[in-house]
């Protein structure tokens, strides 16, 4: 596998995705370029052609790596989060906000955004394997010219399928079979324990609130991979049937909260996620006289998840699952 390159090569491979940015190429932060949804996940591994090689299938195609790569970048803060836990170093990392001191960045390379690589950067660290996902998948094309890439798009059809395939291939690639096959354990334990304890909810709405206002996550959508667990797994269904066509996409009002009036509201704060500066935080948003009559703010059903794993990371990884669960499991305990 050859991934040498010149600098003119280099220079050439941003200035393209530079345009293909400007040209509307980039993804908003909160949208996922990823697999189709509606697909079962389909990342595995097989062994390589050599050896002391493994191949991954992933959402873009096939490749084949070392096992055991020693200098890992990703600009998927999901792996990343896995990785962790398996304790995997990883040498670089993208520029992001909000970390909340659960990512380890000390001693780590700042290889771009989660958009805009660094690729001169990545090209000096001459790094074994690169791992991409969501929002970074569409730069997949130019970082695999520069060693080997993975997209490991996190599939949003089955959320703790999801999280197992992902882990199994970071797993597999540095065999850490056993202590994935563990930590997956114990978290379907644990989902089926606060499955019983949601059972009893009779509705509950996702909403993201951002610059004032409120959003609302209606289950299937493409942004409400960040409700799966909830709505999915826990099996909360919403307070009305056709969510999607009732908001049509946009903002929704008090007035809506009111009328549909869920028993249980769990709120992403999108702006504490991304840092925005001088932003009305959740909390505020929803303390006023409409919400005060609504039943989840009557007793105590307003869950304010945290941001950097419910918005920055996309689906979950093993360790920001448990972090999920545990919000869980405490707001249903109490």
């Amino acid at each position: 596998m050859g991934y040498e390159m010149d600098r003119r090569t280099l220079v050439k491979i941003s200035a393209a995705t530079g345009a293909s940015l400007a040209l509307g190429g980039k993804i908003a932060l909160g949208q996922e370029a990823s697999p189709d949804a509606s697909e079962s996940p389909i990342y595995s591994t097989a062994a390589g052609p050599g050896e002391g090689e493994i191949t991954v299938t992933h959402a873009q195609g096939e490749t084949t790596l070392s096992l055991n790569p020693e200098t890992v970048i990703s600009y998927d803060i999901t792996s990343v989060d896995t990785l962790q836990v398996l304790g995997v170093d990883i040498a670089g990392l993208p520029e992001i906000a909000g970390t909340q001191d659960v990512i380890d960045t000390e001693g780590k390379e700042i290889i771009g955004s989660l958009f805009e690589p660094d690729y001169e950067k990545v090209n000096e660290m001459s790094p074994d394997l690169i791992i991409v996902a969501g929002r970074s998948a569409e730069v997949y094309p130019d970082l695999s010219k520069l060693a080997p890439t993975i997209d490991l798009s996190f599939q949003a059809d089955d959320f703790v399928a999801g999280l197992e395939a992902n882990s199994r291939v970071l797993g597999a690639i540095f065999e850490k079979e056993d202590q994935v096959e563990t930590e997956l354990e114990a978290i379907k334990t644990r989902v089926a324990d606060i499955q019983e304890m949601a059972s009893g909810i009779s509705s509950g709405l996702v909403v993201m609130t951002s610059g004032g206002s409120v959003t609302a996550l209606a289950p299937g959508n493409a942004r409400a991979g960040r409700g799966a667990l909830i709505y999915q797994t826990m099996g909360i269904k919403p307070p009305l049937e056709d969510l999607e066509t009732a908001t049509h996409g946009e903002p929704i009002s008090f007035e809506f909260l009111l009328e549909h009036d869920p028993e249980w509201l769990f709120v992403i704060d999108r702006d504490a996620a991304t840092g925005t500066e001088d932003a009305q935080a959740a909390e505020q948003v929803l303390d006023n006289d409409i919400m005060h009559q609504t039943t989840a703010w009557q007793e105590g059903n307003i869950v304010y998840l945290n941001p950097f794993d419910w918005y920055i990371i996309a689906g979950a990884g093993l360790a920001s699952m448990n972090r999920m669960l545990d919000e869980l499991e405490t707001a249903f305990s109490k």
